[in-house]
C-alpha cells in the first residue's frame, strides 16, 4: 500500500504508517509536536581534537573514507578544508564501538526547498542508526525528521539550528547495542547528542535501525561498525570530525 501524504498546520507527514511503540504518533506524524526552538550559544566550534581521538577528517584528505555503494574513493567535493557531499553516501575505513563523536556540518542556502527537502543528510553510528542532518531554520517538517532526531524515533527535545551558511556541531556519546547468542536484544543502543551545545538526546534508547516510514527494528550485529555521512540530493558540507572511543564501565 502506498502511504498517502497529508499537511497539517504547513508540515507534511503521514498518518497512515506504522505507530511508534508508546501507540500515540505513527511513524512521520505531523502532528507530533514540534521541539522548542533554542537560540544556541557558543559551543564547540572548530574544536581542537582531544590527543587521544582518532582523525577522521582533517579538511584535507578523503583518505578515511570510502563510497558506501562501490567501495572505491569517497567521490565528495574536498574544498576550503571541507568536504561537501555531491554523490553516493560515504563511510570510514575505520569501525567503531561505543563512541564520543564530533561533526560539523554547514546547511546550503535554502532556495526554494522546504521540509525534508532542505538540507538533507544524516550521520550514521555503526552506518545503521541515523541522528538526522536537515536545515530546520524557520523550516518545519515531521517532528521524529527534525535536525538531530534519532530519525523515525525520537523527535529532538529543543531546535537550535543556525541559519544557512553558519557551521554547526554535533557532539555524539554512543553506545552500542548487545545482542544474546540468537539474536535477540540484551540491549538497545543509546545515544547523546550535543546540537550546538544544546543536549537534545539524553541517553536516548535507539529502537532498531532507522528507516523511512518505519519505526525500526534490531538486525542482530558485531561490536563495531562504521560511521556513515549521507548524500541525500543537497550540498551539506562538513568539517573537522573526530572520534574518541569511550568503553562503558557498568560498576554502580
Amino acid at each position: 500500500m502506498k502511504n498517502v501524504e497529508v499537511v497539517i498546520d504547513g508540515i507534511a507527514g503521514f498518518q497512515d504508517t506504522p505507530m511508534q511503540p508508546d501507540g500515540k504518533w505513527h511513524v512521520h506524524d505531523p502532528a507530533r509536536p514540534q521541539p522548542p526552538i533554542v537560540t544556541p550559544g557558543t559551543f564547540s566550534t572548530l574544536a581542537t581534537p582531544p590527543s587521544d581521538a582518532i582523525v577522521l577528517f582533517d579538511g584535507k584528505s578523503l583518505a578515511n573514507w570510502r563510497d558506501k555503494k562501490t567501495g572505491g574513493p569517497a567521490p565528495w567535493k574536498l574544498e576550503d578544508g571541507a568536504m561537501t557531499a555531491v554523490k553516493d553516501d560515504i563511510v570510514t575505513t575505520n569501525e567503531m564501538g561505543d563512541m564520543q563523536l564530533h561533526v560539523e556540518f554547514c546547511e546550503p542556502e535554502a532556495g526554494q526547498h522546504a521540509g525534508q527537502d532542505r538540507g538533507n543528510s544524516g550521520v550514521f553510528l555503526m552506518g545503521r542508526y541515523e541522528i538526522q542532518v536537515l536545515d530546520c531554520y524557520q523550516n518545519k517538517t515531521y517532528a521524529d525528521g527534525a535536525t538531530a532526531g534519532i530519525y523515525g524515533q525520537h523527535p529532538p527535545l529543543a531546535n537550535p539550528c543556525r541559519p544557512p551558511g553558519e557551521w554547526q556541531t554535533y557532539d555524539i556519546v554512543f553506545n552500542v547495542p548487545h545482542f544474546g547468542a540468537g539474536g535477540e536484544v540484551l540491549s538497545p543502543g543509546y545515544v547523546t547528542v550535543i546540537f550546538n551545545g544544546v543536549v537534545v538526546q539524553n541517553h536516548q534508547a535507539i529502537r532498531g535501525d532507522t528507516n523511512w516510514k518505519s519505526p525500526g527494528k534490531y538486525t542482530a550485529h558485531g561490536p563495531t561498525g562504521p560511521l556513515a555521512l549521507q548524500f541525500h540530493n543537497h550540498p551539506v558540507r562538513f568539517r573537522n570530525i573526530w572520534v574518541r572511543p569511550v568503553p562503558v564501565v557498568n560498576e554502580p
